[in-house]
């Protein structure tokens, strides 16, 4: 993705106000993966302002347009309350199901969440991942991705890795606008498969955060962009594991991470 004169001035403003926060609350440089904060919900909360202070520029901080929740929403209450317990600062609490709410609801709510945060996230490194830097869509050298969604495209084919998360990140909006799949209006029931999709959706949100540390993770660094990947990815890793949301032999190319983002928070 590329963008103006004006995106990239409100690109350099953003970086600099995030710099300057986090420069205050790094604390550990020692995880080969780059630096990982002890203020976890602290950067989580940058990451937020990141999205706010972007949101007059959306080509050039974004992939794919935001995903909203509707507001006045039960969904949009939920929302409230998951933003408000990652204040906590217990990411493993914070991904718990609230008590008495629906199970399907919270997953849904955070679904979006996780959408909107990779979104932003992949929509900071598009210029260095593009159909000359990333041929295939790959995790390191053991593990390539092929894409299909058994509709438009039903036998899996080879692509670069900007193609197969513009396919992606398609299908997941498209699953998220679906009002028959992601429901928002108060008594309206989630469908029978929804458990199913909402799966294959993180597995395949999961795939993006892989390509991004394994292929990219070096502009990550010159970006100074490594606290607000590696939150985002404790968080989206906290909440799968808590509700069993994908198999462990998917997560493998991120394995020695996941590890010790779990050990840290032990």
């Amino acid at each position: 993705m590329r963008c103006g004169v004006n995106c990239r001035a409100t690109e350099l403003v953003r970086r600099r106000l995030l710099n300057e926060i986090l420069k205050r609350i790094r604390s550990d440089v020692s995880t080969p993966w780059g630096h990982l904060y002890n203020h976890d919900t602290f950067t989580h909360g940058c990451l937020v302002l990141c999205s706010l202070v972007c949101s007059g520029s959306r080509s050039s901080k974004t992939f794919k347009p935001k995903k909203n929740i509707p507001e006045g929403s039960h969904q949009y209450e939920l929302l409230k309350h998951a933003e408000a317990t990652l204040g906590s600062g217990n990411l493993r609490q914070a991904v718990m199901l609230p008590e008495g709410e629906d199970l399907n609801e919270w997953i849904a709510v955070n679904t979006v969440d996780f959408f909107n945060q990779i979104n932003m996230l992949y929509g900071t490194i598009t210029e260095f991942c593009t159909e000359t830097s990333c041929p295939v869509m790959s995790a390191g050298p053991r593990y390539e991705y092929h894409w299909a969604d058994g509709t438009n495209i039903k036998k899996p084919i080879k692509c670069s890795a900007p193609k197969y998360i513009d396919y992606l990140m398609t299908w997941v909006q498209d699953q998220l606008d679906d009002e028959t799949l992601f429901p928002s209006k108060i008594g309206v029931p989630f469908p029978k498969n929804f458990m199913s999709v909402a799966k294959t959706i993180l597995k395949r949100l999961f795939r993006v955060y892989a390509h991004i540390y394994h292929q990219h993770f070096d502009s990550v660094i010159q970006l100074q962009e490594e606290a607000h990947l590696n939150t985002s990815f404790k968080h989206f890793i906290f909440f799968v594991q808590e509700f069993n949301l994908i198999d462990r032999r998917e997560l493998a190319p991120l394995q020695d991470l996941i590890e010790k983002l779990g050990s840290k928070d032990r």
